[in-house]
């Protein structure tokens, strides 16, 4: 039997033989087919491998230690926002704290394989394509992990040909899994996904819904994962129905998965759609501050500050810098609804590109700091930052006018010239360089004979002025208080320097007028209080500058002469006024005005608050058409500014139902005044004369004057003879 099988078998062998004929091949040539496909193989392992070779993707290293960018928040002293530094907004937030179903909504939206891959899903990709090719939704083909590998090294991967990009997402994303945990993965992806409105789920929620991402519930979490990847298309703002569409087919899907039951998906599909869009953070309460910060921040931090969700916390009191910018529109609409007034107005002009970092209307700036601290309250550098953003308080240079005056009164009094001291008011000539004679007058053409520089002061005489610093005190000595009190600008020696005629920028004016609420120490005004890691961490606490420049006892004379000028003085009716600030309010400052009303000015103290303003035109010229009559003066248009600045500061907001006007508090605490410091002396003096009060002379001319030890008069009035001789001047050491 066997041996008549063999030949059955033979004859089967050779019939599957002649079959296979055409398909056999010597060994030889399975050798070479075997060869040339291992060479195919290597070659394509070597391209893959090679794929990402030098720096066209990123490295294991930069996957690893790889951060969110994500903006610097700027925020007021008490955490208010105030603005934002940098290129993408990104608010990161812990998975953790996430309710479950945001998670659940992406991971069934835009990978429901996410926990089984590792990084790359062919069957995502094999449904993606069918779904083309049917017009059936069938999901993206891109993994959670690729997605993320996009977003986080879009410039790396680059923009080459689609199927190049696509095998460079999906190194990067093999690598990302490799690097990270699931969940580190998704948290990342749902801070790192555009949403439209700002990067990440946490300012998606804050932009559409008004609300942060931990209160989110179903069908807020489906609408998100609706909009992202296409925000344009799906807004519930401006495509409501392609939005309640896409939320919906979510919800379904996230039911398909096991993630909702049916009547879950159901019911959530009944919420409605967010109608009004929340109203987003104030950026522009404050520009040229926010640039201020911005500047030091550069120069501290570099690039980082834009990328490194760092939170700033600022000096800047917002509910100050709303009633600084209140007062100064105010201001400006004033000054601009006077019949004198003749040049363009603000609302005439929508761009000023014509005009490069100047503007044709009128402009202004203020400072307000704390004197103790130097903390910068508020800060107006302009009228308009998109207009024009140089920055008229930090950099403007500016006549100062009678503002300088304070300076030459603190040069007399710090060389012991008394108060009481007595100049006559008279015309003067001063011979010059140029050999043209100097003829200064006074703000009326009137002269009004002795005073003392007391009253010089506070009715801004300019030939007491003149006289005082260039004559009795000399204009060294008056451009080195200055410079020590904090003016940094060029101080010309020159006689027309006494009465301001040298520029100065409105935050040194600020910061040497600081020297009086301090008795002697002035401080340096600065913006910053802390900086803040994305952790929590102080990276950064800048400590006041405080420097003493001048002792105590002349500065308390100064702040009473001062005062003087609130009260009886060229800002009186401007400050004192039913509009302006209550005499329970102890304040002091000083007037000023250059030549025509060019620059007007105001600068006041209070023990706890001090403010700088200035109004003029960025081309120097007279705010009032002089033909129409008179001049803007500091004490007409710029004090009552600073008095109502003031009065909503200290008195608050009165509620005004006819008005509409709802009641505001008042954001600081009136002060006491300032004490009088042990060492002084008070006498009772005749403003007349200067000498000790006596009954030769009239009553009502008496009045108590502080003094020096040493400076005091010793001789006693007597006007009943015109022959009196003014008190000679002691030096004080």
């Amino acid at each position: 039997m066997m041996a008549r099988a063999k030949p059955k078998i033979e004859r089967v062998a050779s019939g599957l033989k002649e079959r296979l004929a055409p398909f056999w091949y010597p060994k030889e040539t399975l050798a070479t087919v075997a060869f040339l496909a291992a060479v195919g193989l290597g070659g394509a392992w070597g391209s893959w491998r090679n794929l990402c070779a030098g720096e066209a993707c990123p490295s294991i290293a930069q996957i690893s230690t790889f951060e969110h960018e994500q903006k610097s928040r700027i925020l007021g002293y008490d955490g208010e926002p105030i603005g934002e530094l940098g290129f993408e907004a990104r608010t990161p937030v812990d998975i953790r704290a996430l309710p479950e179903w945001v998670p659940q909504a992406v991971i069934a939206t835009e990978d429901k394989r996410f926990y089984g891959h590792r990084g790359f899903d062919p069957i995502g990709i094999t449904r993606a394509a069918v779904g083309v090719l049917t017009f059936n939704y069938a999901g993206g083909g891109s993994t959670i992990t690729q997605q993320l590998a996009r977003n986080m090294f879009e410039e790396k991967i680059g923009f080459e040909r689609r199927y190049v990009r696509k095998l460079k997402e999906v190194q990067v994303a093999m690598e990302l899994e490799r690097s990270y945990s699931k969940e580190q993965i998704l948290e990342a992806y749902l801070n790192e996904i555009y949403m439209g409105r700002g990067y990440g789920f946490q300012n998606a929620a804050r932009g559409y819904l008004g609300k942060d991402a931990t209160e989110m519930n179903p069908a807020e979490a489906a609408l998100l994962t609706a909009i992202l990847n296409r925000p344009g298309r799906y807004d519930p703002f401006r495509n409501p129905e392609n939005a309640l569409a896409r939320r919906n087919l979510v919800l379904e899907l996230m039911a398909q998965q096991g993630y909702l039951s049916p009547e879950e998906a159901t019911r959530w599909k009944a919420f409605p759609l967010p109608e009004t869009e929340p109203e987003r953070e104030v950026t522009d309460l404050a520009p040229y501050f926010t640039e201020w910060v911005r500047q030091i921040l550069d120069d501290r931090f570099g690039s980082e500050i834009y990328r490194g969700g760092f939170r700033v916390y600022t000096t800047l009191d917002v509910e100050m810098q709303k009633a600084a910018r209140t007062a100064m529109e105010n201001g400006w609409r004033e000054i601009e609804n006077d019949a004198r007034f003749a040049h363009p107005r603000y609302e005439e002009f929508d761009t000023v590109e014509a005009f490069p970092g100047q503007t044709p209307y009128l402009q202004g700036a203020l400072v307000a700091l704390d004197p103790e601290t130097g903390h910068v309250k508020a800060m107006i550098g302009g009228r308009d930052f998109g207009q024009s953003k140089f920055d008229r308080a930090r950099l403007a240079r500016r006549q100062a006018g009678s503002s300088f005056k304070p300076f030459v009164y603190t040069s007399a009094i710090t060389t012991g010239i008394p108060a009481s001291y007595v100049l006559e008011d008279n015309a003067v000539v001063y011979p010059q360089l140029e050999g043209e004679d100097w003829r200064p007058s006074n703000f009326t053409e009137e002269f009004r004979g002795p005073m003392t520089i007391r009253e010089g002061l506070y009715t801004s005489t300019n030939m007491i002025a003149i006289k005082l610093g260039w004559e009795e005190v000399g204009i060294e000595t008056v451009a080195q208080t200055a410079r020590r009190m904090g003016i940094l600008t060029p101080i010309n020696r020159f006689p027309s320097t006494t009465i301001g005629a040298a520029e100065v920028i409105p935050i040194q004016v600020a910061e040497a007028y600081s020297t009086f609420p301090n008795m002697g120490t002035k401080v340096r005004p600065f913006p910053i209080l802390r900086v803040e890691d994305p952790n929590g961490m102080v990276v950064w606490e800048p400590q006041p500058e405080r420097t003493t420049v001048l002792d105590s006892l002349p500065t308390r004379i100064m702040v009473d002469m001062l005062e003087d000028v609130v009260r009886r003085g060229t800002a009186w009716t401007a400050v004192r006024s039913r509009a302006g600030l209550p005499y329970a309010v102890p304040a002091a400052g000083k007037t000023g005005t250059t030549n025509d009303g060019t620059d007007i000015w105001f600068s006041g103290f209070t023990p706890n608050l001090l403010a700088t303003l200035w109004f003029g035109l960025d081309q120097p010229q007279p705010i009032f058409d002089l033909r129409r009559g008179g001049v803007a003066t500091g004490g007409g248009q710029a004090a009552p500014v600073w008095g109502a600045f003031m009065r909503r500061v200290y008195m608050g907001v009165e509620a005004d139902a006819e008005a509409g006007i709802e009641e505001e508090p008042s954001l600081l605490a009136v002060p006491d005044g300032w004490a009088i410091p042990e060492g002084l002396n008070t006498v009772l003096v005749d403003r007349k004369t200067g000498l000790l009060a006596s009954r030769w002379c009239p009553e009502e001319d008496q009045y108590l004057e502080y003094y020096i030890p040493g400076t005091e008069p010793t001789e006693l009035c007597d006007r009943s003879s015109r022959r009196f001789r003014f008190p000679r001047i002691r030096g004080y050491d």
